[in-house]
């Protein structure tokens, strides 16, 4: 059974396909900004460029406001094209296969969750945060999601981790949220269109790595988890800084952390898209968005 995995970014479309547990292949479309519904369709037959001549299930990762009951997404501010269609139609209009049932609709941190999860064999619990476009997060307890609002632990992208002197106003119109700090449009207001050469040359003591450090500090008290992640675009791209973070996390950090935790990036861009897939083989529970 061949699984398709499609994670629908702010910037980009990835994807991966499985059959029986193993992964394909995995690729990504070009970049795009503020998408129509055609753009998106575009991106998807690109990104999958022939490598399918049939397909049993789709896994898909799309950001936004989920509307459970008629399965669209109602707001998405920086994917319009997906606002209003049907998300179960999406992928086989745009690549003209036929597709057995409904899509998993998932978030991309849920998604990427589930690929380090089994990937790194992990035990205990795990909390992944996604920095990309946007800013999400998982915790898995043994494999199984933690859900505390709308199919999700929390909304960490938005929580107040103001810093003295840059002070800044989210996308949720929330001061001193996490994403408006560390998502790509604030970082690319603060130092350019280049965001990965930016993140290159970060020392650790600059307002989004900061951001970043309080937000995590907050989770330990939150979740208290054993493993952290950063994964996403961004996340990915931080891993020279990951032990001056860990540094600045662990100061003075509250009693409630579990000793011994583990900090570490993702690998690649693609834990989401391979997610997506796995999730959408296995149906293992309902949508996660």
């Amino acid at each position: 059974m061949i699984a398709l995995g499609i994670d629908i970014g702010g910037t980009t479309v990835k994807a991966a396909a499985s059959k029986d547990g193993r992964v394909l292949w995995a690729a990504q479309s070009p970049f795009y900004a503020k998408p129509t519904t055609e753009v998106l369709r575009a991106a998807i037959r690109e990104t999958v460029a022939g490598r399918l001549t049939d397909l049993h299930t789709v896994g898909l990762c799309v950001p936004g406001l989920f509307d459970r009951a008629r399965r669209t997404i109602s707001m998405a501010v920086n994917v319009p094209g997906l606002v209003g269609i049907s998300l179960d139609d999406l992928v086989p209009d745009a690549l003209g296969l036929a597709v057995e049932g409904t899509a998993r609709i998932l978030n991309d941190a849920r998604a990427a969750a589930h690929d380090i999860f089994c990937g790194r064999h992990i035990k205990e619990r795990l909390l992944v945060i996604a920095l990309g476009t946007g800013v999400g997060s998982a915790v898995l307890d043994d494999g199984q999601p933690l859900l505390v609002e709308e199919g999700s632990p929390g909304h960490l992208g938005q929580i107040d981790v103001s810093i003295p002197g840059h002070e800044v106003i989210g996308p949720d119109g929330g001061a001193g949220g996490l994403e408006a700090y560390i998502g790509v449009a604030a970082l690319r207001r603060r130092y350019g269109t280049d965001v990965s050469a930016a993140i290159a040359t970060f020392k650790g003591d600059e307002p989004p790595m900061l951001a970043l450090v309080r937000a995590i500090r907050i989770a330990h008290a939150i979740y208290r988890p054993q493993h952290i992640c950063l994964c996403g675009g961004i996340g990915i791209r931080l891993r020279h800084l990951m032990p001056i973070l860990r540094e600045k996390i662990e100061t003075k950090l509250t009693s409630l952390a579990r000793p011994g935790w583990s900090f570490t990036s993702g690998d690649d861009d693609f834990h989401a898209a391979r997610g997506a897939a796995a999730l959408a083989g296995t149906r293992i529970g309902a949508d996660n968005l």
